[in-house]
């Protein structure tokens, strides 16, 4: 096999991610020191077109960075006014008080926002200091050293034929080294995914867990928008057994953003999560507010949220995990940006004293320590159980106990339950089908709720069919072997994009068929699959969705 020749170009650090882990990272290396040469490489088509977040903002994290951040013109625009949590039932809702939630639960102080756009003004600031920022580079593969150290990355990998083959117009990339390389992709990287595998950077932690996230933004009636104004509810339509929630967060321009979580450790492999989101907005609390507006967005994204206990070692040789590469969204607050942000700074600082010291390609162990015992260490620990608990006792009880536990160490600072563990992955939470029953689903009304190939496209996502598959099947005769009789082959409901059918044709057997273009590189699959077949990896060049104010 001919070996691949690579033009190569060197850098002190290599970025992987332009989240607010990323740029927080790159922003922060030529604070301290502007001399260094910082690449941050992203594989959107422009920055902020695949980042989607509720998201109210802690700004803890930016002020730390660019304390002038107003001064500045950072698009943080409505700060939060009203905090309101909801409890659903299928027609009703009761309202729990504020004062009965932790205090660490108070939006007091915090910003609805997007952040894509946040991102894109943060790149702003990068360039500004000299960072230079490569859009449209998905980073497809690690190089390592003669040690075995991750000595960086592969990116802008070009032309190859479906079958994986490299074709007429074939460029090989780039080889980008770096005397450290960071790891910032968000949920679910597939760089990440493998380092963590490579050294076992999880071995001591519990299983990752995710929820999957869906967001659409709605212009509504002037009338009903209440800017500032912050909605959580919990309950119906996912009821007792499953655990997750919504959100609603009235932002500027007559928006709201509407969204439910569901968290993947769900056991009914029927469960169908887009539709479960769907059927959400006919609750008459939400119909109400959405009745004569107009959706004018969609996306779909996996949250991390299993505490810090899932946390794997944040520091290997050669790099470290970033954000929520590494799963630093505290859960009950529905944050994790700020914490990106944190996290990229401390890695900054690390990384800036072991170049400054003539050191290269070690393992930053003082940044692993400054994130576990500092800012995001202390803003984790608290809410810990909070996960284990909504897994082990449903709605109700994790509710109640959780709530406890957050009081509990709020005022004595330690928690009676010690740290509680997750046991199985999410995957593995799957449950065979013939231990439950098909949900009936209604049909949507194309007005407050619509089926899922329509929604996708007002992710305004785009992927060139004449590339390889990035969903990649370790068993290609699985789905239909094992899934299908098994658990009535979940990937055609758990996907928030429609990317994977199961096709009956008259007179032939089943086929498993993947509509990789549709994806909006939620990484679902990735993690939900009951038999861990499906691979995310990075399409080429900027596909993807093209979210512009998610």
């Amino acid at each position: 096999m001919t070996q691949i020749e690579r033009e190569t170009m060197d850098y002190d650090v290599v970025i992987v991610g332009a989240g607010p882990a990323g740029l927080s990272a790159a922003i922060r290396l030529k604070q301290l020191d502007p001399d260094l040469s910082v690449v941050l490489l992203e594989k959107g088509s422009e920055v902020g077109a695949h980042i989607l977040s509720g998201a109210v903002l802690d700004a803890g994290g930016l002020t730390r960075l660019i304390p002038d951040w107003k001064a500045k013109g950072a698009p943080l625009h409505t700060p939060v006014k009203e905090d309101n949590f909801y409890v659903l039932g299928p027609a009703g809702r009761i309202r729990l008080p504020n004062w009965l939630m932790p205090p660490l639960m108070n939006n007091h102080g915090n910003y609805i926002v997007s952040m894509a756009n946040v991102c894109r003004w943060m790149a702003g600031q990068a360039e500004e200091l000299g960072v230079e920022i490569f859009p449209g580079m998905a980073c497809s593969d690690l190089v390592y050293g003669d040690d075995g150290a991750v000595v960086g990355v592969i990116a802008g990998e070009f032309g190859k034929n479906p079958d994986g083959t490299p074709g007429d117009a074939y460029e090989p990339g780039m080889e980008l080294r770096g005397k450290y390389v960071f790891l910032s992709e968000g949920a679910r990287g597939s760089l990440a995914k493998q380092v963590i595998a490579k050294f076992g950077l999880d071995k001591t932690s519990e299983p990752p867990k995710f929820g999957l996230g869906m967001k659409e933004i709605w212009e509504i009636d002037p009338a009903k928008h209440n800017q500032g104004e912050v909605t959580h509810t919990m309950g119906w339509p996912l009821g007792t057994k499953n655990t997750g929630g919504s959100f609603i967060y009235h932002l500027e321009n007559n928006q709201v953003y509407v969204g439910l979580i569901v968290d993947l450790n769900y056991k009914n492999p029927y469960l169908y999560p887009y539709m479960e989101f769907q059927r959400l907005k006919h609750h008459p609390m939400l119909a109400d507010l959405l009745k004569g507006g107009k959706r004018v967005a969609y996306g779909a994204r996996v949250v991390t949220k299993g505490g810090i206990q899932s946390v794997p070692q944040t520091a290997f040789p050669g790099g470290c995990l970033l954000g929520c590469s590494a799963g630093l969204v505290n859960l009950p607050r529905i944050k994790g940006n700020h914490n990106a942000m944190h996290s990229g700074i401390e890695a900054a600082e690390a990384a800036h004293d072991a170049i400054r010291a003539g050191r290269a390609g070690d393992t930053l162990t003082g940044y692993d320590h400054a994130l576990r015992n500092g800012v995001v260490g202390r803003d984790l620990k608290p809410v810990r159980n909070v996960a284990p608990l909504n897994g082990k006792f449903g709605l109700l009880g994790g509710l109640s106990l959780g709530g406890f536990d957050m009081w509990f160490q709020s005022i004595l600072g330690f928690s009676l339950l010690g740290t509680l563990k997750h046991g199985k992955s999410d995957a593995e939470a799957t449950e065979p089908a013939a231990r439950h029953k098909p949900i009936d689903y209604p049909k949507p009304d194309g007005k407050l709720s619509f089926d899922r190939l329509t929604n996708v496209a007002f992710s305004f996502t785009n992927h060139d069919e004449d590339q390889p598959a990035h969903l990649r099947l370790t068993d290609p005769d699985l789905p239909i072997r094992v899934n299908l009789p098994m658990y009535d082959e979940p990937a055609q409901r758990y996907c928030p994009a429609g990317v994977y059918e199961v096709v009956r044709e008259d007179g032939r057997d089943p086929r498993f068929v993947i509509n990789f273009q549709n994806c909006v590189h939620c990484k679902t699959c990735d993690i939900k699959d009951p038999s861990k077949n499906i691979t995310w990896v990075t399409p080429q060049g900027g596909g993807g969705p093209n979210y512009p104010n998610m």
